[in-house]
């Protein structure tokens, strides 16, 4: 599932200012690892879903570099392996998009429109770097990723860590909710993205 793309807006790009969030106005177009403890359990699994769950979110997500550091308010919706994301003032060039319908990739604000195959080329193109973006709506969920090699859970049986490449999430949870409202995720290089996350009603 691809959906990644705030980190997309912000992730290597330096130019990350504070901003506002806008309201996603349907925008969406028509888109193996073994767990480490309780495997006798199944109940007590997180379960790895082929297809991210539907979900309407925003947040501010901070990005930290080895070079530089912003940050930005969101709106994130997502459906199936289609998304759609607004970011305010990112790349100091207004209001931005980024979508993904399931074959291309396009991020567009007042200074054009780049387009991929997938959010993880386009991440390329726009940044040259590399993020674990796919993961992105899985971990939003609190689920692991097919593609995670390692994740753990906590004592209430929530995902409080995974594991994908080279890098690594840690999940935060308010009182007893069982979806987190924070990620924050690390690069052995010095990059660090932190994500916190308000579910909206549909």
């Amino acid at each position: 599932m691809k959906n990644y793309q705030i980190i997309l807006a912000c992730c290597g790009l330096t130019l990350l200012t504070a901003c506002q969030s806008q309201q996603v106005a349907n925008k969406i177009t028509t888109a193996t690892a073994t767990p480490i403890i309780n495997q006798s359990v199944e109940t007590q699994t997180p379960t790895r879903t082929q297809m991210p769950k539907n979900f309407n979110i925003n947040g501010k997500i901070g990005l930290t570099t080895p070079k530089q550091a912003g940050s930005a308010f969101y709106v994130w919706t997502q459906q199936g392996q289609n998304f759609g994301i607004e970011l305010s003032g990112a790349f100091n060039a207004g209001q931005t998009n980024i979508s993904f319908n399931g074959q291309t990739a396009t991020l567009t604000n007042e200074k054009g429109e780049m387009l991929a195959d997938n959010p993880e080329e386009l991440l390329q193109k726009a940044t040259g770097w590399q993020a674990p973006i796919s993961q992105l709506p899985y971990w939003i969920m609190g689920e692991p990723a097919p593609s995670d090699s390692d994740y753990q859970q906590d004592d209430a049986n929530r995902l409080s860590f995974a594991k994908n490449g080279e890098w690594t999430a840690n999940f935060a949870y308010k009182h007893a909710e069982k979806l987190p409202n924070r990620l924050t995720i690390n690069h052995p290089d010095g990059y660090k993205v932190v994500l916190t996350i308000n579910r909206l009603l549909d």
